[in-house]
């Protein structure tokens, strides 16, 4: 099923929607079950930041179907995207979503368990980064939902989950290609021999 999505909202594309997918909602996806309230904080990757409780948004939420420290790469192809990228990234899948771990991280993918809370729509407003908003207050979960089998939801909702041993040498051509991409936990991942493991799209 695919959720009604607020495209004029955002100041990028949004992913393409997934099988199962679901109505518009706000999430935060977290390990520990026992979470209620949600105060804003400062992220350590951006101390410059106002403080926020961010919150991810149901199409973009399979981004989060991880460990949280676990380095990944999710591409969709976009209105600007090449007919040479979407054949390049997508030729040889059927998945018009690709996300990208690496193998040192299959054993946590597959036993981790998630908690998926959710959060009052009213309370957030979108960010300049398209499928991520943001409360400036303390807000309140109405909702905790368990989340695992995590490589069982990404097979579910028809989204192609690749496993290397380096995310690099993909996550390099990602980054100066016309695909649209998100980077999560990059500075966990493996080093890529003989660079910098500063790759561009890290948070």
């Amino acid at each position: 099923m695919e959720g009604d999505y607020p495209q004029d909202l955002l100041a990028r594309e949004p992913a393409p929607p997934y099988e199962g997918e679901g109505p518009f909602a706000l999430w935060h996806f977290s390990e520990n079950p026992s979470l209620r309230r949600f105060r804003p904080h400062t992220p350590a990757t951006n101390p410059d930041a106002p403080p926020a409780v961010w919150a991810v948004d149901t199409r973009h939420a399979p981004m989060f179907w991880f460990p949280r420290d676990c380095p990944r790469g999710c591409i969709w192809p976009v209105s600007t995207t090449t007919t040479e990228d979407r054949e390049r990234f997508f030729g040889q899948s059927a998945a018009s979503r690709v996300h990208v771990i690496e193998s040192d991280w299959l054993g946590r993918m597959r036993d981790c368990r998630l908690y998926a809370y959710r959060f009052p729509v009213d309370d957030f407003t979108p960010h300049a980064v398209g499928g991520y908003w943001v409360a400036r207050a303390t807000v309140e979960a109405t909702e905790r939902a368990s989340v695992d089998d995590l490589l069982g939801q990404h097979a579910r909702a028809r989204i192609e989950l690749r496993v290397t041993p380096s995310i690099w040498p993909f996550w390099r051509q990602v980054a100066g290609s016309t695909v649209e991409f998100s980077g999560c936990r990059l500075h966990n991942a493996a080093p890529h021999p003989g660079r910098s493991t500063d790759g561009p799209g890290t948070t």
